[in-house]
């Protein structure tokens, strides 16, 4: 992950991009989880939407390191 990212000449926070990618990939999850009625499982679902965007940034940064394997190295 770099520091910033220019897109026409308008530096943007690479974490800023991430985020939006996150969030995009995102939405079908929570659709998925809506229409399989997942959600009556959890307490509060702005908390578990919380949740899972956190999981899927964390997700999006590690395979968008420079150097990495991806998910290679962590999943067996």
């Amino acid at each position: 992950m770099r520091g910033e990212v220019a897109i026409a000449g308008v530096y943007m926070p690479s974490l800023l991009l991430l985020a939006i990618l996150a969030f995009v990939l995102l939405l079908p999850v929570r659709m998925l989880l809506d229409r399989l009625g997942l959600y009556r499982w959890t307490g509060s679902r702005p908390l578990t939407d919380l949740a899972l965007f956190v999981l899927m940034l964390g997700l999006v940064v590690l395979i968008t390191l420079p150097g990495s394997t991806g998910l290679h190295g962590i999943l067996p």
